[in-house]
């Protein structure tokens, strides 16, 4: 039976979990290709699946969110298993990013970063590797694959945006298509891409920690690209939460040639998809209010 609406059956999303945190090494758990693999990769714009997979630890490599809770706010975890069985969700962490990915969207439900002023002055002078894959880790069956997005005229749409990874690994994980929806080009290259760019100025001249939620919303009549079936977004959304102030604010936007709108508060964000991310967290304000 084909699922109508992935906002109103995700919002059991508000149950959330603890978990522990792991330390983990930049180099520990790369491959470096020799120079002529190196040199296909960066011309094909693609990495091979030892590659891909040599990117993550053994601890990363396993579906769950032990090794990377410290990227929710107050280390509380989404609870995988309070998504709807039908998505056939699993838990992915990378160094920077955390994912709740369906197996039957073929596609990120959500995509969690903890993000603050020393990451990003580390990202400013990380070189964007362009270099996608699909992601190793997921059953051949719940993926997608580079060949459904070739010829659809689609972008292959970061939900953690390589622009706020620090270091070599985590931009490589970034290009995973894990961490990928079928997004509108100009979209994606325009308003999108301004809204990344400014969650990304107030996270620097934040205090502290600032939590960042993404992910796409599949409205009736949402179509599919590719073999697989992958799903396209109907419309895209930006919860971002400022640990130190308690406040909160999201976007969102349809997956169409549009602009960035004023944010809304996160009662509004519920109402609107039916997905209560932050739980019973305290949130005491909005974007530009107290």
């Amino acid at each position: 039976m084909k699922l109508t609406k992935f906002a109103v059956g995700l919002s059991a999303l508000l149950m959330l979990s603890a978990g522990a945190a792991e330390a983990r090494g930049l180099m520990d758990f790369i491959k470096l290709p020799n120079a002529q693999e190196e040199k296909g990769s960066y011309r094909s714009g693609t990495i091979g699946q030892s590659e891909a997979l040599a990117l993550y630890s053994s601890q990363q490599k396993q579906p769950s969110f032990d090794g990377c809770a410290d990227l929710f706010p107050e280390a509380r975890a989404i609870n995988v298993a309070s998504v709807p069985a039908a998505m056939k969700p699993m838990a992915l962490c990378s160094d920077r990013f955390a994912v709740v990915y369906s197996q039957t969207s073929k596609t990120p439900l959500v995509v969690v970063e903890r993000l603050d002023a020393s990451q990003l002055r580390e990202a400013k002078g990380e070189e964007r590797t362009n270099q996608f894959y699909p992601d190793p880790r997921i059953p051949k069956s719940g993926r997608a694959e580079l060949s459904d997005y070739r010829g659809t005229g689609l972008d292959r749409g970061h939900q953690s945006p390589a622009g706020d990874a620090p270091d070599h690994r985590s931009m490589a994980q970034s290009f995973a298509l894990s961490n990928m929806v079928p997004q509108n080009s100009t979209n994606n290259r325009t308003a999108w891409s301004k809204l990344q760019t400014d969650v990304r100025k107030f996270a620097q001249r934040a205090g502290g920690s600032v939590f960042v939620f993404t992910g796409p919303l599949f409205d009736p009549g949402y179509t599919t690209i590719g073999d697989n079936k992958v799903w396209v977004p109907t419309r895209l959304f930006k919860l971002v939460y400022d640990a130190s102030s308690k406040r909160a604010w999201a976007y969102v936007l349809p997956n169409a040639e549009t602009r960035v709108e004023r944010p809304m508060d996160y009662a509004t964000f519920v109402k609107t998809t039916g997905l209560n991310l932050l739980g019973d967290l305290p949130v005491t304000g909005t974007a530009g209010r107290s």
